[in-house]
């Protein structure tokens, strides 16, 4: 059966939190992209998430929260990451931190590990939905596993819509690519995954840099650390200045190419645009993609992380 689409009015938001807390999956909109959430605390709702978008297991998840006091309920929010929340939230920064003993989260969404990656989004509608929800939602992106993330509500229908009950519809994600990922710890602030927040916003609130540890690509202690991920059906090559013979062009910059993330050379409009092309690309059947060179700076940084996964060999 077909996913239900909401809007977001009263009563629909209503609809919403009456599917989630009764153990459904629902697909909500954040400021980064589409979410598939479920109730964080319930180990049958968490194992949906799993099964709709076939994920394996051992790939942690993040849970999603109205604001800080919510927060402070699962994890120890001290040090760096009070200071981290304080300053970026609400907005596209995940932050890892050791789980509270009392947490009630479902070992499924922590992947075994003693850390919980939590966020709350910049998204007033993703806010709206939580705080009437009033149960933590864990909430990977809204797509089968590997696959492009959705940042419309039709991605989502696309890719999960006979696996799911329902999208709320927030119309298309601002930033385009998922959130920035940060563990603190003894050890420090570790950068686990780049994304809509730039690392050096961070480094300029920490005052220091960022260690830029990944971790584990095979026991990843937070989401987007698996080595292939974010693929288009078609192969990727990256840092290419013309397309091949059989290759399609995805351009940056005044370049000419038969699509193009963005000719001003705007990190913030290509981030925006990143994922909305590579499924374009997949629409139009492109069996080999090229792609422009993207600076490592800023949102530059998000976007090569999530285009070289595209580029990973299939797993």
């Amino acid at each position: 059966m077909q996913a239900q689409r909401l809007s977001p009015s009263d009563d629909d938001l209503a609809r919403a939190v009456a599917i989630l807390r009764a153990g459904g999956l629902l697909a909500f909109p954040t400021e980064t992209v589409y979410g598939l959430g479920a109730d964080a605390r319930s180990d049958k709702a968490v194992a949906r998430i799993f099964a709709a978008k076939e994920r394996p297991r051992f790939n942690p998840l993040i849970v999603h929260v109205p604001d800080i006091d919510a927060a402070r309920a699962l994890v120890r929010l001290e040090g760096d990451a009070l200071r981290l929340a304080e300053a970026f939230w609400p907005g596209p920064l995940t932050l890892v931190a050791p789980l509270a003993p009392d947490a009630g989260i479902s070992p499924l969404v922590t992947a075994g590990h003693a850390t919980l990656a939590l966020r709350v989004p910049g998204s007033d509608l993703a806010r709206a939905f939580l705080a009437r929800a009033r149960v933590p939602v864990a909430a990977p992106s809204a797509n089968p596993s590997g696959r492009v993330s959705p940042t419309t509500a039709d991605h989502v229908l696309e890719g999960l819509g006979d696996r799911i009950d329902a999208v709320l519809d927030g119309g298309p994600s601002a930033v385009g690519v998922e959130s920035t990922i940060v563990a603190t710890g003894p050890a420090g602030v570790r950068l686990l995954r780049p994304g809509g927040l730039p690392a050096e916003a961070i480094e300029a609130a920490l005052g220091r840099h960022l260690d830029p540890s990944r971790g584990d690509a095979h026991a990843p202690e937070a989401p987007g650390q698996l080595a292939s991920h974010y693929a288009p059906m078609g192969t990727v090559r990256l840092n290419a200045y013309a397309a091949r013979e059989g290759e399609t062009f995805l351009g940056f910059g005044p370049v000419a190419a038969e699509m193009n993330l963005s000719r001003a050379g705007d990190l913030t409009e290509a981030a925006a645009n990143l994922f909305g092309a590579l499924r374009e690309l997949d629409r139009r059947g492109a069996r080999a993609i090229a792609v422009s060179p993207i600076p490592e700076t800023g949102l530059g940084r998000a976007i090569n992380d999530r285009l070289r996964r595209a580029a990973a060999p299939r797993t």
